[in-house]
């Protein structure tokens, strides 16, 4: 195989242009069966293997600085960069990150997997390369449209535009971000490109023109020529060099040769050019061409020889219990909307999007304008729910603050994938919502503990005045009886001990918080244990009671410094009776980056399973003397 034979970019250089087709197909058959054993992003490097030659054989990485965008479809770069011998460890703990890693090669630069960013870090880098002593040095970045459809992409096109920065954007445009990409960018050329009508029409001219005798090659030129006047209206080429950055395209990106002659002119351009790159997501694998929601964008481990789409789109766990629960509130509730940016499917939203059409709203990777959108809904009188993942709403903290927060506006954040979330990583776990939250006053913060739950406390979240944020996991969730289901903003008591230690468990810790009750019965100590629910306002029952014991141990996984153990440490010293308060040991997770590995694994290393909580306990347990 030629694929055993390419250990560097250089080892591609030696190849022509059949060789070269010949990897690439080798290339997505490694892709494939090394997604099914690990799972990962399937479709987008499916895409991008044409590109990622083409790309490594013009430039040269890492003296050429090449960047990606998300790094969703980093996979073929890693391949080629000497990784590929790695890959039956990729996002496993300990072994090769899903996106490109600092840590793991000098080929990879940018890390952060959150969309948008990556022309901003090409300023940025160009200004560094310009006043440096290789001024030569190229500085490529790759975004795709689906990230063009974010705000900070605009804002360093811009400055790249205004500074004259020799950086030579590579536009991968597949229609798509997560899902069916929500723009207007390239909409007007696709549609000219893609339409039947006009697709026949012009067909039959060039024949017509091809047939007149003598007259017939000059006019079908004319043609093309007419074709090339309307382009420069239709394409994008007047918006970006409005902005002062050149732009050439759209060429077919899977032509490695084409791909080649384009690049290597836009290397020799003296200031921002786009390259404007046209792929299929998905491409050389029949499930994800055929996949219409997201070409595969995911996928779990699979059988590569059957179809694994219909097990990427199921729903699980929190998700499926949300998007059963928008159901209901939307048949009850006519002013009830829902607000996503670009991920209709994985928050579990599409269901409502079919059944109610004119409620549902998709922005993009835009999350800061879907929450300032939703404050203006609610303004008038709607009742949104904005469906993002927890590590997303990071970005759109100032508008839930001072768009939301400041105007007191009952817009409900469904904040998905809280807490750790395994392989995907440090940008994707989701641990900072609580600390941000409980900063915006007025905002009431809840955390399920089962899918019952959630229900329940979407439908209290739709009756406040105010703003509401619900935090839920990824993954499976814990299924209860009736009446192990709260309501309304009340704690829930679950467990009642002896006095000598409470543990008050935030969501999903529930679980391991009454496994650690069980651990420690099993050594004589009688916990209390109490299913915090609401985080904002704490339960004043809840607190009182915990103040009676010896030690009170809060549980969440979230930041441990600055979130719901904070809070209810504060609560407790407030307390008003004339005693001694107790101590509070606040287990959560540290100020740091967490690789990738599985949710368990990482959740036991940070002694945040049954047996953690309970050694912890154990060890914090004051010497037995008497409550005053």
């Amino acid at each position: 195989m030629l694929l055993e034979s390419i250990s560097s970019p250089t080892d591609l250089r030696r190849l022509d242009q059949d060789q070269l087709t010949t990897l690439a197909a080798e290339i997505r058959e490694f892709v494939v069966r090394a997604v099914s054993v690990t799972g990962g992003h399937l479709g987008s490097n499916l895409g991008a293997v044409e590109l990622t030659l083409a790309l490594h054989r013009v430039f040269s990485s890492p003296r050429d600085i090449l960047l990606w965008d998300t790094g969703h479809q980093a996979y073929v770069h890693k391949i080629v960069t000497g990784r590929r011998e790695l890959f039956s460890t990729l996002r496993q703990a300990g072994g090769l990150s899903g996106y490109p890693s600092r840590a793991e090669s000098v080929h990879d630069w940018v890390e952060n997997s959150h969309a948008s960013t990556i022309l901003s870090y090409a300023h940025g880098l160009a200004a560094a390369v310009a006043r440096s002593q290789a001024p030569d040095r190229r500085v490529v970045a790759v975004i795709g449209d689906g990230s063009m459809t974010g705000g900070m992409a605009f804002e360093g096109l811009n400055n790249l535009g205004h500074s004259g920065s020799r950086v030579v954007v590579v536009l991968n445009d597949n229609g798509r971000s997560y899902a069916p990409t929500v723009s207007r960018l390239s909409g007007s050329l696709t549609r000219l490109r893609l339409h039947p009508g006009l697709s026949q029409v012009r067909r039959s001219v060039e024949d017509a023109l091809r047939d007149i005798p003598r007259v017939g090659g000059l006019a079908y030129s004319s043609l093309q020529g007419l074709y090339s006047a309307v382009r420069e209206v239709v394409e994008p080429r007047a918006f970006f060099e409005a902005l002062g950055v050149r732009y050439v395209g759209p060429i077919d990106g899977h032509d490695i040769a084409g791909l080649e002659t384009m690049l290597s002119q836009a290397a020799e351009f003296d200031g921002p050019i786009v390259v404007h790159v046209l792929t299929q997501k998905g491409r050389g694998f029949g499930p994800a061409e055929a996949d219409d929601e997201k070409c595969l964008h995911d996928a779990p481990v699979f059988d590569p020889t059957t179809d694994p789409t219909e097990a990427s789109r199921a729903l699980k766990g929190y998700t499926q219990a949300f998007n059963e629960a928008m159901l209901d509130v939307g048949e009850r509730n006519p002013s009830v909307v829902a607000v996503t940016a670009a991920m209709p499917g994985p928050t579990g939203l599409l269901p409502f999007a079919k059944r109610f059409p004119d409620r549902f709203f998709d922005v993009g990777i835009a999350e800061q304008h879907a929450v300032t959108s939703a404050a203006g809904m609610a303004m008038g009188g709607l009742r949104p729910v904005v469906a993002i993942y927890s590590t997303f709403f990071c970005r759109a903290f100032d508008q839930a603050n001072l768009d939301v927060g400041l105007h007191g506006l009952p817009v409900v954040f469904a904040l998905d994938r809280a807490g750790i979330t395994g392989d995907n990583g440090p940008s994707h776990h989701g641990v900072l919502d609580l600390a941000l939250t409980l900063r915006i006053p007025g905002m009431t913060v809840f955390a399920p503990s089962s899918a019952q739950e959630l229900k329940v406390m979407l439908d209290t979240a739709l009756e406040l005045s105010g703003p509401a944020a619900i935090r839920y996991p990824s993954g499976r969730a814990r299924q209860v009886a009736p009446h192990e289901v709260g309501s309304g903003l009340a704690a829930r008591k679950v467990r009642t001990g002896d006095g000598s230690v409470c543990l008050l468990a935030v969501g999903k810790l529930l679980e391991a918080a009454e496994e650690a009750a069980e651990i420690l019965a099993a050594e004589g100590i009688a916990a209390t244990v109490w299913d915090v629910r609401v985080v904002r306002p704490l339960d004043p029952r809840m607190v009182t009671d915990a103040g009676r014991h010896r030690l009170v141990v809060t549980v969440e996984d979230g930041l441990r410094v600055g979130g719901a153990g904070t809070q209810i440490a504060d609560a407790i010293a407030d307390l008003e009776e004339s005693r001694v308060c107790p101590p509070v040991l606040v287990l959560g997770i540290p100020t740091s980056y967490i690789p990738h590995g599985t949710v368990e694994g990482i959740l036991s290393q940070l002694g945040l399973d049954g047996p953690g909580i309970a050694a912890s306990t154990q060890k914090a347990l004051p010497d037995p003397a008497p409550i005053s």
